[in-house]
């Protein structure tokens, strides 16, 4: 529980300078070269439909600041939820009693910054009565509900949040941001008696309850229940090494997960990625174009800031098929040499952070979605895709296709359930041997060593020459 002295002010500030530069002077009691603040007040709101009534409602405030200390390489961080001047006096120098450094260092002036905010918000979602928030998930889940006689059950779950941070640092950094995140998760099972299939869409963004004002839930709640539909119907997998396409919007999570996780520095820095050493190198064909573009407007991943206070950006990981950078945080920027991106971030207060992506994506190329699909003599064609598992340090991935299908002389067929793809992550990269022209991202929740974060996966439909298809068919 915060208690009553500790109020968020909005356009003030969750600390005081004087109070910050104490706890930052603390902090370098010891001998660290660089201290950090973070502190952060969180408020979110979580809602539940089931069965047509609202079956959970949770609305949480949380609160706390992090600290962190470095000495060369060496890092150390502890956090509290004790707003007062000893608690956060305390924290520091428990965490520089792990810190044994050469001299005394002093903190530069701190200076506010301004943040011209990239993302607009018009309706903070604390403003907003539940009733309309319950009136948006109850008209998503009819949509899904009455789609098809087949569907026996539909969910709907309403997130929103405000989550105001300030970073404040012995460099003299010192500033304040208003984050917004609102998301809409769908889901719907259909059966025919004898199977159950499921189908998922869960559009999110950086907005405020505008989002869902504008949101087009006919398409969103349909499509989630049309997959579940569909796949009812849907033939075995056959296994084997095919052509496959790839469709725009979330097919984008295979490169996420099976090369984007390579490209941050948390594993770079260490030599835990394929791609570490290799700047310069070709490792995608010339069609392909990779990126991390923090900057996106009101886009689900997006920021204005990173957790180490930093402006987002757009970074070009690869270029034409040319390794151009990485994703880089403070500490392993000096690991590395190399000069931090803005793409340091953090679950909460309670994690410390590191290099992560925001929104990455393959941009568009030239292809259209009929060229690619003409082009395709045998093949499988994934419109959606669902879970799956990485080792970052190799590549190699596994993922589930939410819906497929066989594409037989340039057209799709018949609908494909069990399908799973298996491959590593650089060297399918390599086989990519078209790009569409449809670029579209698709929101998600991204788990690392900084905790769960909001991310967005984005791409064009491409296309793979060969990878691993693992079915059920004939087992």
């Amino acid at each position: 529980m915060i208690d009553s002295y500790y109020i968020w002010k909005g356009s003030g500030e969750l600390l005081n300078q004087a109070t910050i530069e104490d706890v930052l002077n603390a902090a370098l009691a010891t001998g660290g070269d660089f201290a950090e603040v973070f502190a952060e007040d969180r408020f979110t709101n979580n809602m539940i439909l089931q069965q047509g009534k609202i079956d959970r409602s949770l609305s949480g405030r949380d609160a706390g600041v992090g600290i962190r200390v470095f000495n060369g390489l060496h890092s150390v961080y502890a956090y509290t939820t004790d707003f007062t001047k000893s608690g956060l006096l305390k924290a520091a120098s428990n965490a520089a009693q792990a810190i044994k450094g050469n001299g005394q260092h002093t903190i530069a002036e701190l200076k506010q910054e301004t943040i011209n905010p990239l993302h607009k918000i018009i309706h903070m979602p604390r403003t907003i009565e539940n009733e309309r928030k319950a009136a948006v998930m109850r008209k998503a889940y009819e949509i899904a509900k009455n789609y098809h006689s087949r569907i026996k059950q539909a969910t709907v779950t309403y997130i929103d949040s405000e989550q105001n941070i300030l970073v404040a640092n012995s460099e003299g950094k010192f500033v304040e941001d208003t984050r917004v995140r609102s998301r809409l998760a769908i889901q719907a099972i259909a059966s025919d008696g004898t199977q159950m299939q499921p189908g998922y869409y869960g559009p999110g963004a950086y907005q405020g309850f505008e989002f869902f004002e504008s949101l087009d839930l006919e398409h969103y709640a349909g499509e989630a229940a049309r997959i579940a539909v569909t796949m009812l119907d849907a033939e075995e997998c056959p296994s084997g090494k095919f052509p496959v396409i790839i469709d725009n919007e979330f097919g984008g999570v295979i490169f996420h997960e099976a090369c984007g996780h390579g490209l941050e520095a948390t594993a770079v820095a260490k030599n835990n990625s394929v791609f570490a050493n290799r700047i310069g190198e070709r490792v995608a064909p010339d069609i392909v174009t990779y990126i991390d573009d923090g900057t996106l407007p009101n886009e689900w991943g997006s920021l204005n800031i990173d957790d180490e206070g930093e402006k987002t950006r757009k970074n070009i990981l690869i270029e034409n098929g040319i390794l151009k950078g990485y994703l880089i945080d403070k500490l392993n920027s000096r690991r590395m040499g190399m000069e931090a991106t803005g793409s340091s971030r953090r679950e909460s207060y309670r994690f410390t952070p590191t290099s992560r992506m925001t929104n990455t994506y393959i941009a568009p190329g030239k292809s259209t979605r009929e060229e690619i699909i003409a082009a395709t003599e045998h093949g499988i064609y994934a419109k959606y895709m669902g879970g799956g598992s990485v080792n970052t340090a190799t590549g190699d991935y596994n993922f589930a296709i939410m819906e497929a299908y066989m594409v037989e002389n340039g057209t799709i067929g018949k609908p494909l359930k069990g399908a799973t793809l298996i491959g590593n992550g650089p060297e399918t990269l390599q086989l990519v041997d078209m790009v569409g022209n449809n670029l579209a991202h698709g929101a998600g929740m991204c788990g690392s060593v900084s905790g769960s974060l909001p991310v967005n996966v984005g791409q064009p439909m491409i296309r793979v020459s060969e990878i691993t298809v693992g079915g059920t068919k004939g087992e």
